[in-house]
């Protein structure tokens, strides 16, 4: 193979450990690392939860002394300051490191390039940019978050065959199948937050947590609860349950407040819309949950609050499950937007990915 083949090859694998982090390194990034040393792998490691050792501490742990001289391929560039753990860049010195492999520049202005610097000061070779695409699509939100103050948002949707999410009646259970279902559960769970609406809440009485035996390691990721004039009820499953739950409101009925944070709930008061001073403004609610460290967030709503994000431009992908089935022109469909004048006017999305779940259909897009 040749050098930059060599390179990509050593790459894949340290994504794939990163990768294990998937579920557990939240509000850190997915961070996996390669040691190679001639055409020897001397040590792995992964980030595997925030505040735990980086993915670079774990593989020279792994190599001990076959570590000095190697080539580190790391999945992102290392920390260079101290935060909750030491830097990474004097480990990597202290090792012997004679070269760094980076997939990627940290877009953290803590680091943003320094990291890179403080290794080429000291001598050592530092190549970036190999399997660049894949490794931000790893941390998407992370890179959202740092780069533009906003998590990434997807918005999954259950659907017929005719773009119906539930009968006029509301029933919706269960319109996938059991794979679908536990499909979402491992989105929930690389998930920092998820969002829904009050509606959802009054009308599902839904836990909105990660449940699945095999994701028992998982992070319970923050429910929040878009609901403008808290119409939250005290007894509503999610508030019950571990993890921490937290409501947006316009609202400033103390009463209210008082009964809610007793309830366990988390009150947040952000902006009315511009538009429409009954309810939440949707991108200060998303600046309020960067805030909080929040990286990707999963919309499980219906067409009230899928509607309003979609106008709003907020939605960066969208996840329909496709079940074969046909609920007629009376059922409820996806988002509840007024009509179009012209063509020229329509939200537009590009398909990044089809798949069968189950005897379901997955379909990927992202915004275009």
């Amino acid at each position: 193979m040749s050098e930059p083949e060599i390179d990509a090859h050593y790459m894949a694998r340290a994504l794939h450990l990163a990768r294990r982090g998937l579920y557990t390194t939240d509000p850190n990034p997915r961070v996996g690392c390669v040691l190679v040393r001639g055409d020897v792998i001397v040590g792995e490691g992964w980030h595997a939860r925030s505040g735990g050792p980086h993915a670079e501490v774990g593989a020279l742990e792994a190599a001990g002394d076959a570590g000095a001289g190697a080539t580190a391929y790391v999945t992102l560039e290392p920390c260079c300051h101290h935060g909750r753990t030491p830097p990474c860049t004097d480990a990597l010195l202290n090792a012997g490191i004679a070269r760094v492999v980076m997939a990627t520049r940290d877009p953290n202005p803590a680091v943003a390039g320094q990291g890179q610097r403080a290794l080429e000061a000291a001598g050592v070779g530092v190549l970036v940019g190999v399997l660049e695409a894949d490794a931000e699509a790893l941390n998407v939100g992370f890179f959202r978050r740092m780069r533009r103050q906003r998590p990434y948002l997807r918005s999954k949707i259950a659907a017929s065959l005719d773009g119906r999410t539930a009968l006029a009646n509301g029933d919706s259970q269960w319109i996938t199948g059991a794979a679908a279902r536990a499909d979402v559960q491992r989105l929930r769970a690389r998930s920092s937050a998820i969002l829904t609406g009050v509606g959802t809440i009054l009308a599902d009485d839904p836990s909105l947590n990660v449940r699945a035996a095999e994701l028992a390691e998982a992070h319970q990721p923050l429910r929040v609860i878009a609901d403008s004039s808290l119409r939250t009820p005290v007894d509503a499953r999610t508030l019950g349950l571990e993890g921490g739950v937290m409501i947006m409101t316009i609202s400033g009925d103390v009463s209210a407040h008082r009964q809610l944070a007793d309830a366990g709930a988390d009150i947040q008061v952000v902006a009315a819309c511009a538009t429409d001073a009954r309810r939440v403004d949707l991108d200060a609610l998303l600046v309020r949950l960067a805030e909080r460290e929040i990286n990707e967030v999963l919309v499980e709503a219906g067409a009230g609050l899928n509607g309003a994000l979609l106008r709003a431009g907020l939605i960066d992908e969208l996840i329909v499950y496709i079940a074969g089935s046909v609920l007629g022109d009376t059922a409820r469909g996806m988002f509840d937007m007024p009509g179009l004048a012209n063509l020229s006017a329509r939200p537009e999305f590009t398909l990044a990915d089809v798949r069968k779940v189950g005897t379901d259909l997955r379909v990927t897009y992202t915004r275009a």
